[in-house]
């Protein structure tokens, strides 16, 4: 396992990303429907920030669990904006995985962006990625 070796090597290149427009209940559904619990949060393209399943459920009680289209009445006081971390932390390709694994335990969270020079996503990287790699 070499963890200085590019962060590129382990991320999802395919990252599904949600504009900050959307309603709650398109998050929660996109995250349902592709068993993701972290979705980056776009304007324009670019990362504003990221919304997580842990978000939703604290203000919906939203069942986690079923596959089912559940939209709470809750959701329509709230726009994504005011759910999801607009503290990004974020990595570029060149970072390596070891940077990732430093600013997932310092900062206690589960999920990093990759993003291009313009702020665009191009990647996510998860604790499960990492997890994966020490599985090898």
């Amino acid at each position: 396992m070499n963890l200085d070796a590019p962060i590129t090597q382990i991320m999802t290149s395919q990252v599904l990303t949600i504009d900050v427009k959307k309603h709650p209940a398109d998050a929660e559904k996109l995250m349902k429907k592709h068993k993701i619990r972290h979705v980056p949060v776009v304007k324009n393209g670019k990362i504003v920030g990221m919304l997580s399943l842990t978000d939703l459920l604290r203000v919906s009680f939203a069942d986690a669990v079923t596959d089912d289209d559940y939209s709470p009445e809750v959701y329509n006081m709230f726009t994504i904006d005011q759910l999801m971390n607009n503290h990004v932390k974020a990595l570029r390709p060149e970072d390596t995985i070891r940077t990732a694994a430093e600013i997932f335990l310092s900062n206690q969270i589960h999920a990093l962006p990759v993003v291009n020079d313009a702020g665009e996503p191009i990647g996510i990287v998860t604790t499960t990625d990492l997890i994966r790699l020490m599985l090898g």
